[in-house]
C-alpha cells in the first residue's frame, strides 16, 4: 500500500485489522480513524517531506554533539558547512 501509493485500500485494511485477533494493532487503527484524512493523504499523494525531515534530523544531531562545547556562532558555521 505504501509503495504503490494505494491509500484507497486503507479503509479496507483497517476493517480487516479490526476483525482480526490482534489487540495490539487495534489501538493503532483507532488512532488512524481519529484523523483519517492525514494518513490517507500520505498514502495517496505523491508529495513527501522526507528531505526536510532529513535535514532537521541532521541539524538536531549536530546540536546534540555540540551541546555545552561551543558558542552558537560555531554551531551555525558547522550546520551551514556540514555535508
Amino acid at each position: 500500500m505504501m509503495l504503490q501509493l494505494a491509500g484507497d485500500g486503507l479503509e479496507q485494511w483497517m476493517n480487516a485489522v479490526q476483525a482480526s485477533d490482534l489487540p495490539e494493532v487495534h489501538s493503532f487503527v483507532a488512532g488512524l480513524r481519529r484523523d483519517f484524512d492525514s494518513p490517507k493523504a500520505g498514502l495517496t499523494l505523491p508529495y513527501s517531506s522526507a528531505k526536510v525531515e532529513g535535514h532537521v534530523n541532521r541539524i538536531k544531531m549536530l546540536k546534540r554533539q555540540m551541546y555545552g562545547r561551543a558558542t552558537p556562532d560555531l554551531l551555525r558555521k558547522r550546520v551551514l558547512l556540514a555535508d
